[in-house]
Formats: C-alpha cells, sequence, structure tokens
C-alpha cells in the first residue's frame, strides 16, 4: 500500500508496503471488518454444504433407480432388446448419416419460419380497416395450423399433394415434410413476434412518429428491434422443438436419423436404433437448450437492473 504525505501507515505494515495479514484490505485502503468477513466465510460454508447434499441426493438417487431397473424380473430382456451394444455400434454410422438430413431441414426451415412467422405477425398487426382482410386470413392461418396436429399435416402434406398429381409440384418426401414443418412452425413464432410487436409501449412508435417517421419506418426501426430482442428465449424454444420434429419426415420415406434406425428395427426386431437415435437428439438439444436458459436469465438480470433489453 502506497501512503501518501500526511498518512501513516497501518501498524504492523512492513516496509514493502504489507497488511497485516488477513487484514484484507484494498488499494484504496478499505479494510473488511470482521462481522463482514465472517459472513462471507458463512456464505461460502453454506454453499459447501448445499453443493454436498445435492450430490449426495443425486447419487442415492440414481443408486436406487438403478437397483430398481435392474432388479425388475424382464430387465434380462429389456437389456437384450433396448440396450444391445451390437446393434448400437452397427446403427450410429448409420444414424449420423441420416443427422445430416435433419441438420438441413433445421436451418432451411428454420429461416423459412422466422421470415413467414414475421410476415403474418406484422400482418396481424397492421392498421387501418383497409387492412383487415388480411388481419383475417392472418388470424385464420395462425388459428388453423396451431389447432391442426403437426403429425396429421404432415401426413396431408407428404401423402395428399402427390396424390393431386398435380403437374410441376415436386413429390420429394423431403420438400413436403418441410413444408408441413414451415407451415405449423410458422404460426407459432408468428404468434410469438406478434407477442412481442405489442410489448412495445406505444409510446415508442409516437416518438418515431414526431421525429419524422413513416408507420413503416417506425415499425422497421423502432418497433421491430425491440419486439425481436425482446422474444429471443421463446424463439430459441421454438427452434428446439422443431430440431426435434424434423425426425418426423420420415413418415413420408425420408431416410434422416429416425428412418435409418427404423430401417435396421425392421430388418432386426431389435429396439436399440430407437435408442440410439433419441440420444442423438437429446445431445443435439442439450447444448441449445442451455444456451436458451443462458438467455434468458441474461435478459432476466438485465430487466432486474432496469438496463435495456
Amino acid at each position: 500500500m502506497t501512503v501518501t504525505k500526511g498518512e501513516a501507515a497501518p501498524e504492523g505494515a512492513d516496509d514493502e508496503g504489507d497488511m497485516p495479514d488477513g487484514a484484507g484490505a484494498d488499494d484504496d485502503g478499505y479494510v473488511p471488518s470482521e462481522r463482514r468477513l465472517e459472513r462471507e466465510r458463512r456464505t461460502r460454508a453454506r454453499a459447501r454444504r448445499a453443493t454436498a447434499v445435492a450430490a449426495l441426493s443425486t447419487l442415492v438417487t440414481a443408486v436406487v433407480l438403478y437397483l430398481v431397473v435392474v432388479s425388475a424380473p424382464g430387465w434380462p430382456r429389456t437389456k437384450e432388446t433396448f440396450f444391445s451394444a451390437a446393434y448400437a455400434r452397427e446403427t450410429l454410422p448409420k444414424v449420423f448419416e441420416g443427422l445430416w438430413l435433419n441438420l438441413r431441414l433445421l436451418l432451411v426451415c428454420g429461416a423459412a419460419v422466422l421470415v413467414l412467422g414475421m410476415l403474418i405477425a406484422i400482418a396481424r398487426t397492421l392498421r387501418g380497416p383497409v387492412f383487415f382482410p388480411l388481419r383475417v386470413l392472418a388470424a385464420a392461418y395462425t388459428d388453423f395450423f396451431r389447432g391442426l396436429p403437426l403429425i396429421i399435416n404432415l401426413m396431408i402434406v407428404v401423402l395428399g399433394v402427390p396424390a393431386l398429381r398435380l403437374q410441376g409440384v415436386t413429390v420429394d418426401p423431403v420438400l413436403l415434410g418441410g413444408t408441413a414443418l414451415t407451415l405449423t412452425y410458422s404460426a407459432y413464432v408468428a404468434e410469438v413476434f406478434r407477442a412481442g410487436i405489442e410489448s412495445v409501449h406505444p409510446s415508442q412508435r409516437a416518438a418515431a412518429r414526431s421525429l419524422g417517421l413513416t408507420n413503416r419506418q417506425a415499425l422497421r426501426y423502432v418497433v421491430l428491434p425491440q419486439a425481436v430482442r425482446r422474444q429471443v428465449p421463446p424463439l430459441l424454444n421454438d427452434l428446439v422443438s422443431l430440431q426435434k420434429d424434423t425426425g418426423l419426415v420420415s413418415i413420408g420415406g425420408a431416410v434422416d436419423a429416425v428412418r435409418a434406425a427404423d430401417i435396421i428395427v425392421g430388418r432386426s426386431l431389435n429396439y436399440t436404433p430407437y435408442i440410439v437415435a433419441g440420444l442423438v437428439f437429446v445431445a443435439l438439444t442439450i447444448p441449445m437448450t442451455r444456451f436458451t436458459d443462458w438467455v434468458t436469465a441474461r435478459m432476466d438480470r438485465r430487466r432486474a437492473q432496469g438496463g435495456a433489453l
């Protein structure tokens, strides 16, 4: 510690300016009180105790579940049917090969869903009687596809469109399955965007108009940036769901990760490939889920501190 002119060095400090052991002084000369140091020690002790209790309870729970499962009468047969190491080694390369299709569907459909969902949300929030038919159509679209189960939508599009034999219309199950996914998820994403747009205070639009911006410019430069920023966590959740549901395109014959596993199951009558495919999807989903949780927690902290979103 540097002692300025007119100040005395603390008692017990040596010639090099070191504070006494345990003083914990900062560069500005602040020395934490014994009460604060004791409180910090108690806080660290509680944190260590909580961590130890959580680890112990997790271990006990895992052991109990393991004993319950392995002691079940049908466990040997279940292990052979669902957890065969030989079939797992055979399945994994084929599942990874089919997973590439799922990832491509996620990227293409995700981008299409964001664009279409934004357009539908804007259509639902347009003002003025002249836009009434557009608002009705957008509302009917979201109500219909949010109410229609995704699996039925996929069957209608993947199996029904080829049956029409329309000229120039593709019959590729991958493209048709991606179209069905886009139709369904754009309805959900449109409602997320609409909620974000309506959460922006009207004073923001009024302030933009007072500065000379048109309605379109106010929407583009003022309202939409705030709306999208506020809705990032639910949008990421929809993206996680879309990632999992890309496996449903297999009902039309597309060989993705799920279909690759299904082919092996049909040949061997062993269900281990389904477990492998499921674990691959879980491993792919967990990082995105944790990233979503991190973004949500970060935004909550900034909101609690009164900062901008």
